[in-house]
């Protein structure tokens, strides 16, 4: 059975850092793609960082780190700004599914 689980979110200021984790399970990690997309609320959710590829709004600023032992994804936030205020959500396509974490609020302060 596929699981995502994120930890990390919470309260920030403005041009503080961050970092989320996703552990995965049920999944060969070592093979696996997985990656952290945001939903702000009234916006739809959005792709924030793949293993290869950030979106321009972030780029520079996130990195994404794997821990294969651990089985861990993370996701490295700096120089975060009130836009950045969102549910933080890892994700993971398997067998033509897509499996989602529970998500985790990500809230800066200006």
């Amino acid at each position: 059975q596929v699981q995502l689980v994120e930890s990390g979110g919470g309260f920030v200021q403005t041009g503080g850092s961050q970092i989320l984790a996703c552990a995965a399970s049920g999944v060969r990690f070592s093979i696996t793609t997985i990656d952290w997309y945001r939903q702000a609320p009234g916006n739809q959710r959005e792709l924030v960082a793949t293993v290869t590829n950030y979106a321009a709004s972030v780029k520079d600023r996130f990195v994404i780190t794997r821990d294969y032992v651990q089985k861990t994804v993370y996701l490295h936030m700096s120089s975060l700004q009130p836009e950045d205020t969102a549910v933080y959500y890892c994700h993971t396509t398997q067998w033509g599914e897509d499996y989602w974490g529970q998500g985790t609020q990500v809230t800066v302060s200006s």
